[in-house]
């Protein structure tokens, strides 16, 4: 048996204060596999914003029922009042999992 979860890809969407940690639009990471985090090779991300957006992302790897609020949701904000950074959670494919490797 397998269990089917999408692969994401948060995005820096916009800064529209001034940039703390060093982050710009367009900056990322990806979750892919369930739970394997890839950044670009050199890139980096903050880790309040990183931590803003965890909660979300095992809700969004997930096939979601009609009509549920996360559907229709995909921006995170920084809980930096300085930065008021916006990332955007992007599906990006499927993976497949055996789910006797899931926990």
């Amino acid at each position: 048996m397998e269990t089917e979860l999408y692969d994401l890809r948060v995005v820096v969407d916009r800064i529209e204060g001034r940039s703390v940690c060093g982050l710009k639009p367009g900056d990322c990471f990806e979750v892919t596999r369930s739970s394997q985090v890839r950044m670009p090779a050199g890139g980096h991300f903050c880790l309040y914003a990183l931590a803003a957006v965890l909660p979300l992302l095992p809700a969004k790897q997930r096939a979601l029922q009609a009509g549920d609020w996360l559907a229709g949701e995909s921006e995170v904000a920084c809980p930096d009042p300085e930065e008021r950074m916006v990332m955007r959670i992007e599906r990006t494919g499927v993976s497949a999992t055996p789910t006797s490797e899931l926990t």
